[in-house]
């Protein structure tokens, strides 16, 4: 079973994108802010981090560059989550470290596939 580590503040969305991967049968961690995601990837080694950018405490941009950086986190796959869909949006993401970009709302469909891609099929 995969460890997700899932890295959003809005209730909402968690509560939603949780309960849906948790029905696929991923084992699903949340942090509610960036530094408390980064200090959770830190301790419990996720195989995938889905990152939000809208981040209190330290921003999901923040997040990505000190996950990059730790050499215990540099290997998480990071994808991020993000309302923001506007031109350059992705490349900042993966400028941070992000090794893929998702918008938000999230397509399941799509947030699956490219999750498989670093999990592998499951």
């Amino acid at each position: 079973m995969a460890r997700i580590l899932l890295v959003e503040d809005n209730e909402m969305n968690r509560d939603m994108l949780s309960r849906r991967l948790k029905r696929r049968g991923f084992e699903v961690l949340i942090a509610i802010d960036g530094q408390q995601g980064v200090d959770m990837a830190a301790s419990v080694s996720p195989d995938l981090i889905l990152l939000d950018m809208s981040l209190p405490v330290m921003d999901g941009w923040d997040a990505a560059r000190h996950l990059k950086s730790n050499d215990e986190t540099k290997a998480i796959p990071i994808i991020a989550l993000t309302a923001h869909a506007m031109a350059g949006d992705e490349a900042k993401a993966r400028e941070a470290g992000c090794d893929d970009y998702d918008t938000k709302p999230v397509d399941l469909a799509r947030l699956m596939e490219k999750m498989e891609r670093f999990l592998g099929a499951a």
